[in-house]
């Protein structure tokens, strides 16, 4: 009697124990009876009737993530790799739906990211297709928004997290991206060496007219003072002419050139014989040039009349 006492007592405790069960937070739990559904738990702690209940499982209420990669063609045909990324959640007012009408819900989302970007990437060229990768995520988050609502799921978010065409089609995309580039280094390199030649030519040209403003300035200030040295030789000497003053200055010059060599240690300067007589050469040689050239102008003038 006492034995029959204590394993009553055992099997009383055990069905209180099997009566009482946990769900944590953020899931549900899906209680049957007699196989047929019964009621959704929360979180926290739940009771069933021991022999007739039974938790049939549990439903994850946290937002989950799904990583789908899908081998299709481009426009240009291309293949490629585009992997999606699909976050979503068990509805908590739709947990029944969740856990009855999908055998497996990871395996539905699958299917549909397929249908979807193998119905999207054919009309897009490779090149465009990394700047309408948005455009895809959102037409499969629709679709999925369409359908998976439904049974009982929610979409977060669809994400086109790579796009990987071929190893061969990559290096060939880096090659011309690496060609245009040289080539636009090339035109820049072009433009910079055109600006440098425009420049020196300016300068060059800015040089010569100072260089040139230069020399006339100082032929015109020879002149001058010659005409001063002319004028004041003959305010001084009377009966002097201005071809004596012209071969006296050049006289002067010349010995002052023949001082100016001597005094250079660092001249190689080869001095073909010759006499300061020659001055007077020089001077009617000049002189016969200036009139010459006035007889020249006179002429033209005439004629143009």
């Amino acid at each position: 009697m006492g034995l029959f006492v204590f394993i009553a007592i055992i099997v009383v405790i055990a069905l209180l124990a099997d009566g009482f069960f946990i769900v944590r937070q953020q899931t549900s739990a899906v209680v049957e009876r007699f196989g047929k559904f019964k009621r959704i738990a929360n979180s926290g702690l739940n009771l069933k009737i021991p022999l007739v209940d039974r938790i049939a499982g549990r439903l994850s209420l946290r937002i989950q993530q799904l990583d789908v990669r899908v081998e299709t063609k481009t426009k240009d045909n291309v293949f490629v790799f585009v992997v999606v990324s699909v976050q979503y959640y068990v509805l908590p007012t739709k947990s029944v739906d969740a856990f009855y009408r999908l055998q497996n819900a990871q395996a539905q989302i699958t299917s549909f990211v397929f249908d979807t970007v193998r119905a999207r990437v054919p009309s897009i060229i490779l090149d465009d297709l990394f700047e309408k990768k948005d455009e895809i995520a959102l037409a499969v988050k629709t679709e999925l928004d369409q359908v998976m609502d439904d049974f009982g799921y929610g979409i977060v978010k669809a994400l086109v997290t790579d796009i990987d065409p071929d190893a061969k089609v990559k290096v060939s995309m880096n090659e011309i991206n690496a060609a245009q580039r040289l080539r636009e280094a090339a035109v820049q390199q072009a433009e910079a060496d055109k600006i440098r030649v425009v420049k020196a030519a300016e300068a060059e040209a800015e040089s010569k007219a100072l260089q040139g403003q230069g020399i006339a300035n100082q032929r015109k200030a020879i002149i001058e003072g010659l005409k001063e040295s002319v004028e004041s030789f003959n305010s001084q000497i009377q009966g002097t002419k201005a071809e004596d003053v012209m071969n006296l200055v050049l006289m002067t010059q010349y010995f002052d050139t023949i001082k100016d060599i001597g005094l250079s240690g660092k001249g190689n300067t080869i001095l073909i014989p010759h006499s300061p007589g020659g001055m007077q050469d020089i001077s009617s040689e000049l002189r016969n040039a200036i009139i010459t050239a006035n007889e020249v102008s006179t002429s033209s003038k005439s004629h143009k009349v």
